[in-house]
């Protein structure tokens, strides 16, 4: 019986997979209102008069990468990091959560107020005061949004260790990508139907129903705490030195650089994909964010899949190639002069497998290299260096499609991207292969020996 008393709260398969659904469900909706703009790009820029906002391409452009200004540009992502490894989980979740809702209410006072014909220049940039305000609610968010990522990665480190992590992100992965999916295909009908603001509506709503999901994980991992059969040592505290440690390992600045060019040559894709369904492919305005949405919907299924078979039978580097260079394939058949809707479906159904193969088996890498006292601050080093990425890329890639509307530019620098990412994915194996981290080897097996 004292040895039943004493089993840690994560032991038990109903306690840990009600958290990975109470945590997954905060992180899902917050992926929702980060694509919930991208269906519209259209109306954005449809005059007012027709119920658009009268956006430049140049000006959606900045509005997207505008997410990533306050982590990139004041190191807030690196902070957020620091924040979670000292003052823990808990904390640094509701505070993400609500960061991210006060965000939103600020991007929805941006579309719904008539500043008149007010411009500020930001970064070079001339914008309508609509695009600036709405810009820096979507930085705020971006802020709660990051930072509720590397904190849901930690969670799920912290409750899925010694069982089925890469299984646990796996499915966390695909919940949170059927809030992008999601946001992809009913963003633009509501818009529609409604008026521009509806969707941001719903985004508000959708984000008070993740911090009230967290609260509750809070409860469940105060639990977990009194579980434990004793103190954390203060070996296992995290100390600022710790930082050296991490960025003296060759394989935390591959995994870093892997980031960089994997997500900008996906996040910023899907924010101008709905918009090149339309232009290049003649597909409906109405349904052309469904065609968007295959690539998320895909990775929800496979995604999980995919980290099964690392957790089973290992590979995870040869995985992340593989996801790589179907991603590199798909951008560059974009870029070609074929205009069939078939076709397009087809390529988007190849992004989705490559979407889920290489993330099943990237994120589950990080704690082979990185000790858990330190695994938020490298997380967040690995987010923050990703963020200039999806902060640059939209810039150029909106540039590119007013100087080059049939988007052959903007897929090619897509699938120089994507290529860069399978490149660096190569190199990871070689240094696994010298350095000896175990990234090819099962995460059950492993971890099984090891407790």
């Amino acid at each position: 019986m004292g040895e039943a008393i004493r089993r840690r709260l994560n032991d038990s398969p109903a306690a840990r997979w009600t958290v990975l659904f109470i945590v997954a469900t905060a992180m899902m909706m917050g992926y929702f209102v980060n694509d919930v703009m991208s269906p519209l790009e259209t109306l954005l820029e449809a005059p007012r008069s027709q119920g658009g906002l009268g956006w430049t391409p140049s000006d959606y452009g900045f509005f997207s990468g505008a997410g990533s200004f306050i982590n990139v540009f004041l190191l807030m992502l690196f902070f957020s990091g620091l924040i979670l490894d000292k003052m823990g989980i808990r904390f640094t979740g509701v505070l993400a959560c609500s960061l991210m809702v006060i965000g939103t209410l600020l991007k929805l006072y941006g579309v719904t107020t008539d500043f008149g014909p007010a411009e500020i220049t930001v970064f070079g940039f001339q914008l309508p005061m609509s695009v600036a305000v709405s810009s820096l609610g979507f930085s705020i968010f971006g802020v709660g949004y990051e930072m509720t990522g590397i904190t849901v990665s930690k969670a799920m480190v912290r409750w899925f260790t010694g069982h089925e992590l890469a299984l646990a992100m796996g499915i966390q992965l695909a919940m949170a990508r059927l809030g992008t999916a999601a946001a992809l295909s009913i963003s633009a009908p509501i818009a529609r139907h409604f008026t521009l603001s509806t969707p941001l509506l719903v985004s508000v709503a959708f984000l008070l129903i993740g911090l009230l999901a967290f609260l509750v994980f809070c409860v469940m991992d105060r639990r977990l705490d009194s579980s434990m059969p004793s103190k954390t040592s203060n070996s296992e505290e995290f100390r600022f030195s710790d930082i050296g440690m991490t960025l003296r390992n060759p394989g935390f600045w591959l995994i870093t650089l892997f980031c960089v060019l994997f997500y900008s040559a996906v996040s910023p894709f899907l924010k101008f994909s709905t918009k090149l369904m339309v232009m290049k492919y003649g597909v409906d305005p109405d349904i052309a964010g469904f065609f968007s949405s295959i690539a998320p919907f895909g990775t929800i299924l496979m995604t999980p899949l995919f980290g099964l078979v690392y957790d089973r039978y290992g590979k995870g580097v040869s995985l992340v190639i593989t996801g790589a260079l179907m991603l590199t394939a798909v951008h560059f058949s974009f870029s070609l002069p074929m205009h069939s809707a078939t076709v397009a479906i087809a390529l988007m159904i190849l992004l989705s497998i490559g979407y889920s193969l290489a993330p099943a088996a990237l994120w589950p890498c990080v704690p082979k290299i990185i000790p858990l006292k330190c695994l938020g601050t490298a997380y967040s080093m690995i987010f923050f260096i990703q963020n200039f990425g999806r902060a640059i890329i939209p810039m150029f890639v909106g540039k590119a499609n007013e100087t080059d509307p049939s988007y052959t530019t903007s897929m090619l620098i897509f699938g120089f991207t994507a290529l860069g990412a399978a490149v660096t994915a190569i190199a990871m194996w070689y240094v696994d292969s010298k350095k000896g981290y175990g990234l090819q080897l099962p995460n059950i097996k492993k971890d099984k020996h090891e407790n």
